[in-house]
């Protein structure tokens, strides 16, 4: 019985877990939308919104909250990302700096609710619930 029982395991022992998370949360910065299960979405999501206010707290330059909120941030992500860009190569992105000079300073004026989980219907192999977890937009 999960009685009282917060979290989802999703099959995986715990630093399974710990790198999922932190590999799609680095994902989801890097590609502003990641399609993934709908457990591990509802997983991710609240993980990923404190990553965003955490950054967004070391907006403010040249101060000890900054450099105290990118060490915080560096420590829940990994450091680089391989993507591939417009012209076909592959390059390095640091994802603490994606956050804080691209991702926060989009959501500065937002107190809450960065991500969006759209539902994408059955996986055709496993008919596994499949979902889209997308930074918002600026619809306001």
């Amino acid at each position: 019985m999960r009685h009282r029982l917060n979290g989802r395991r999703l099959g995986r022992d715990t630093a399974h877990r710990n790198a999922l998370r932190k590999n799609m949360i680095a994902d989801l910065i890097c590609h502003e939308q990641i399609i993934t299960t709908e457990a591990k979405a509802r997983t991710i999501r609240p993980a990923a919104e404190k990553v965003i206010t955490l950054a967004k707290r070391g907006l403010v330059k040249g101060g000890a909250a900054e450099l105290h909120a990118r060490r915080l941030a560096a420590a829940r992500l990994p450091h680089t990302r391989e993507i591939v860009d417009e012209f076909g190569d592959r390059v390095q992105l640091n994802v603490v700096r994606q956050l804080f000079n691209e991702v926060a300073p989009r959501f500065a004026d937002r107190p809450g609710g960065y991500t969006r989980m759209v539902k994408l219907g059955k996986r055709p192999g496993d008919s596994a619930d499949m979902a889209i977890l997308m930074l918002v937009g600026d619809e306001e």
